[in-house]
């Protein structure tokens, strides 16, 4: 626990940081914390502060800046959200049009990048998981085999299995064809379950294969019904703190067009009661370790069908993001319920 004065310090001490983009000194903390205290004074709190993890010091300056055990505790009992104005949550109405979900959906993220200058994403409420019409095996080496996927609706999917050893063309045959001829026009959830007491049936390799496509099959169709929108990725690399490591800017774009990371992290948030905020490392993702997520989940007829968040570095000014997320996941919900 954190008595009042630090608290204030922290406080002052994150928001001067979030606004510069340097690290702050006792001398800056005196100016802007409002209180009465003497530079020794204040370097002693910098002190505890650092010495608990709240703050660190770079090795080329005096002064501290955040570290996100810091930010966490700014966000949680610090910070003073700023609620939206009357006019921006109105034009916050007037660009989400309740048309075609999809292009809903688009308005939205392309808003949220546009009022915070990151990238924007919406996660788009699920479609039905699709049932398969047809599933074949070809074999691209001894250990590598290739699965194809066609849905009752036309949609391919791919998924290269690697199996524990090599399997003949008949093998294969015969695998897709039980496939085909027991489980065409169900989805992969009803197949797994009918397919438990048929693999007692079969032999080992033969179990493990379809066991394979089955978990592959189940994990590529689920991924092409979870889809998002993005926008505002140029955003950030206009950001400092994430353009000066294009290392880390490189995976961080990567995430965003594979996906499937970050769309499981924004699930994670449609649990949540209102906005959720993840910071840094505890996204669980390592190309977000310098970033912040801040996500909150949106419902159609009381129902939470997706997640819509923004990323940007974990500097980024919370008191006018967290509010923006949340007012434009009320008005995405009232558009998409509209009727």
């Amino acid at each position: 626990m954190l008595d009042r004065r630090a608290q204030s310090l922290l406080k002052t001490l994150i928001e001067r940081y979030i606004v510069e983009g340097q690290p702050v000194g006792s001398r800056t903390l005196s100016r802007y914390s409002g209180l009465e205290l003497s530079p020794a004074t204040i370097r002693n709190v910098m002190s505890d502060l650092e010495e608990m993890g709240f703050i660190a010091s770079p090795h080329t300056s005096a002064g501290r800046i955040p570290t996100p055990k810091g930010y966490r505790l700014f966000v949680d009992s610090l910070l003073t959200v700023q609620p939206l104005a009357h006019q921006q949550i109105s034009d916050i109405r007037d660009a989400i049009h309740p048309d075609q979900p999809q292009r809903v959906i688009g308005h939205a993220s392309l808003l949220l990048s546009e009022l915070t200058h990151f990238a924007g994403v919406v996660v788009a409420p699920r479609r039905q998981l699709p049932r398969i019409r047809q599933i074949e095996f070809l074999s691209l080496s001894d250990t590598r085999i290739l699965l194809i996927i066609v849905t009752s609706e036309g949609d391919v999917q791919n998924r290269i299995l690697f199996t524990q050893r090599s399997y003949t063309p008949g093998e294969l045959a015969q695998a897709a064809n039980m496939l085909n001829e027991h489980f065409a026009g169900l989805d992969f959830q009803q197949i797994r379950h009918r397919l438990q007491a048929d693999l007692r049936q079969l032999s080992a390799d033969m179990a493990e294969l379809m066991s394979a496509a089955v978990e592959a099959g189940s994990e590529a169709v689920t991924d092409s019904a979870a889809q998002y929108v993005i926008s505002g990725e140029k955003n950030l690399l206009g950001v400092e703190d994430l353009s000066s490591n294009m290392g880390r800017l490189r995976s961080l774009f990567d995430l965003f067009e594979q996906k499937t990371g970050l769309v499981q992290l924004l699930e994670l948030s449609s649990r949540a009661d209102g906005v959720q905020v993840f910071i840094g490392g505890e996204s669980g993702i390592a190309s977000l370790d310098e970033c912040s997520v801040v996500a909150a989940p949106y419902e159609v007829d009381g129902q939470v069908v997706g997640t819509i968040g923004v990323i940007g570095p974990t500097r980024m000014a919370y008191e006018r993001v967290i509010p923006i997320v949340d007012i434009t996941a009320k008005l995405l919900a009232s558009a998409l319920s509209a009727p």
